[in-house]
């Protein structure tokens, strides 16, 4: 069950990778990928991981690799919001 600090930490976390628009399709073009980035938050505390696993999903989404070193200072950034909603 996600808490009301949880809560808005997705959101947060779905406006972060909205606004980060690595294709610059619009930060209205990533429902998906938000979604499922919000969930490998909230089960992968290594950025380094959580990076690949945000290249993995805008790869199957755009069919495009994101540089790796871009994904995880994302991810670094997503993880900060989780973190900051746990305390």
């Amino acid at each position: 069950m996600i808490n009301m600090e949880e809560s808005q930490a997705a959101m947060q976390i779905i406006q972060t990778v909205k606004k980060w628009d690595p294709f610059q399709a619009g930060q209205d073009f990533y429902e998906t990928e938000a979604a499922e980035i919000v969930q490998a938050v909230y089960t992968e505390d290594d950025p380094e991981q959580l990076g690949k696993t945000i290249q993995a999903v805008f790869e199957v989404s755009f069919d495009q690799v994101l540089p790796l070193e871009d994904c995880i200072k994302l991810a670094e950034k997503l993880l900060v919001i989780k973190d900051s909603s746990t305390c």
